[in-house]
């Protein structure tokens, strides 16, 4: 996958001078083209993303429909942290991020997108009442439900999505000349 990266950032690199950032997609907004994301600090590592830099950075989508790939579709869903049985999440009041505690249900590891398990369905599934919540984690390759307490079951659907991961390019912090959705872009194809 290391190898698939390459020609976008050979891309870049013809561009001139200026910066590659990356993150997952907390919240876009498809009117006003602002996209709000959580930087991966492990970006040494694409396969081991870390949605962990805050604050989170808002930018503007690029200005040629044609420099930006699918939109992106927002979660506050960052990570999971197995060992202490909760899951991080960003908190759009506070601007930081919330672990939630679970209650681990069931989960399948070894799932990859195309597993009819995944393929096609829709995630989070949230049952409001019991506080079951099923995700599929693309990086994990792992499909899970869990509980939370009561005290989160009345959180928005998006607090249990997860984002897509970009990639932009800038000279201006503020403003993305090149974008790519990495979770909507085969790598594999984009490097043939």
């Amino acid at each position: 996958m290391r190898f698939a990266i390459m020609p976008f950032l050979a891309i870049l690199a013809g561009c001139g001078f200026g910066h590659v950032n990356q993150g997952q997609v907390v919240a876009y907004h498809k009117n006003t083209g602002m996209i709000t994301l959580v930087a991966d600090s492990n970006y040494r590592e694409p396969d081991r993303p870390r949605f962990d830099v805050v604050p989170a950075i808002t930018i503007h989508r690029p200005d040629d429909p044609r420099q930006m790939g699918p939109a992106p579709e927002p979660g506050k869903l960052l990570a999971l942290d197995a060992a202490h049985s909760q899951v991080i999440v960003y908190d759009s009041a506070t601007g930081g991020l919330r672990a939630v505690p679970y209650t681990l249900i069931s989960e399948q590891d070894g799932i990859r997108q195309a597993d009819p398990r995944v393929a096609g369905a829709r995630f989070p599934q949230v049952d409001r009442s019991s506080g079951a919540i099923t995700v599929y984690w693309p990086h994990l390759h792992k499909l899970m439900e869990f509980s939370v307490p009561p005290q989160f079951r009345d959180l928005p659907e998006d607090t249990w999505r997860i984002g897509d991961e970009i990639r932009y390019y800038y000279k201006d912090p503020a403003q993305a000349l090149r974008l790519m959705n990495v979770s909507k872009t085969d790598l594999d194809k984009a490097g043939k």
